[in-house]
């Protein structure tokens, strides 16, 4: 029992030691949704206009209870620009929004569209929507995108589906802005990836960077590339041990040398509670925080965001001083601070969205629980 008592001692300064708390954070919640028509459970990151607008989707609710695109004012008043009705139009849309030409916005919806397996869309900022494919489920395009766009200095858009293609295992896809969908690569599972969750981001030369979740109780998940000749490379199998395991929304976020940084939702070296990692040109992979699930958070699904200094910015899902999550940062040296816990009720909880920073050092997120309805929130935290 002493020895017992000991190491539990020792693990809880290690925490003390390696985790900051941080003061004098201002947290607001803009909105809390109703799962009503006005939206529920956002899964999606946000982005901001020239007027400081937010735009965003919820998987559920609306009109119809299949998701919407909303828009959120500086002062949180919500306003509903798309409601899902789950047929030809796509339902449930998981992932965020990317700007486009002429101010419109692109994302994806996981269901829906005319065969059923999800659609890429277009919409302007008054609310016109245009579905541009409709995903079939077979070789030829893939089936349930989850994933974030992402937009080439040629005018494509790149993402990815969790399944579909020649092998059932997922797709990297590339689309031109009128619809014309080319699969790109698909998985074969295990050893090459399978399931991706999440998008991929682009270096200058045109390669694709991204994860795959891997697949319960076969495989952990991998990052890897994806050249411009659509070769494939595996920079990293994760083992669910102390490297991580489960990349789930955690995509990646690339800085000016070339090194990769995301999140794995589990392993590190505390076994179930997740890592920030980062990945080398040459694959080299680092865990540069293992979350103990207490007071540091744990659990997380979304990515990281990095700031000029080469500072992280991320969000749990668990963990924290009341077990519904954490905002935290993560400086060079591979100390966390613990900006926010999240406190469940009427508070928000569970936030499963990378965060957005805005050039005043603001960080805006959304949480798929919590709020004065239960249906999640739209949050502001300024440091």
């Amino acid at each position: 029992m002493a020895s017992g008592t000991l190491e539990l001692a020792i693990m809880f300064l290690a925490t003390v030691i390696t985790t900051q708390l941080a003061q004098a954070q201002t947290f607001t919640i803009l909105y809390s949704f109703t799962n009503g028509a006005d939206g529920g459970q956002p899964y999606s990151s946000l982005v901001r206009d020239s007027a400081g607008n937010l735009y965003g989707t919820t998987a559920v609710g609306g009109a119809a209870g299949f998701g919407t695109v909303f828009k959120m004012g500086k002062t949180g008043k919500e306003t509903v620009l798309y409601s899902f009705s789950g047929g030809a139009d796509g339902a449930n849309p998981w992932a965020g929004l990317t700007w486009g030409p002429k101010g419109h916005l692109y994302g994806t919806t996981e269901g829906g569209g005319t065969a059923g397996f999800g659609t890429v869309f277009k919409i302007t900022k008054t609310g016109k929507k245009t579905v541009l494919h409709n995903f079939t489920g077979t070789a030829g395009d893939g089936a349930y995108p989850f994933s974030l766009l992402v937009w080439d200095t040629a005018g494509k858009l790149y993402g990815t589906t969790y399944k579909g293609g020649a092998s059932g295992n997922g797709t990297v896809f590339k689309m031109t802005k009128t619809g014309k969908l080319t699969v790109l690569y698909s998985f074969k599972g295990a050893s090459d990836g399978e399931n991706p969750y999440d998008g991929v981001v682009l270096d200058p030369a045109g390669n694709l960077y991204g994860t795959t979740f891997g697949a319960f109780g076969i495989d952990y998940g991998t990052v890897f590339k994806l050249n411009t000749a659509h070769k494939e490379k595996v920079l990293h199998n994760f083992t669910g041990g102390a490297d991580g395991g489960y990349p789930y929304y955690g995509g990646l976020v690339r800085d000016a040398a070339g090194n990769l940084y995301g999140t794995t939702s589990f392993g590190g070296a505390h076994q179930y509670f997740g890592t920030v990692f980062k990945v080398s040109k040459t694959g080299q992979q680092t865990v540069l925080y293992s979350f103990t699930g207490q007071a540091d958070g744990g659990q997380p699904n979304a990515s990281v965001i990095l700031d000029s200094a080469g500072n992280l910015y991320g969000t749990t899902v668990g963990g924290g001083a009341a077990g519904h999550g954490t905002v935290f940062k993560l400086d060079k040296t591979g100390t966390e601070t613990v900006l926010y816990s999240f406190m469940g009720g009427t508070d928000a909880a569970a936030p499963n969205a990378d965060l957005l920073r805005d050039a005043a050092g603001n960080l805006y997120g959304t949480s798929i629980a919590g709020g004065a309805s239960g249906g999640g929130t739209v949050f502001k935290l300024t440091p």
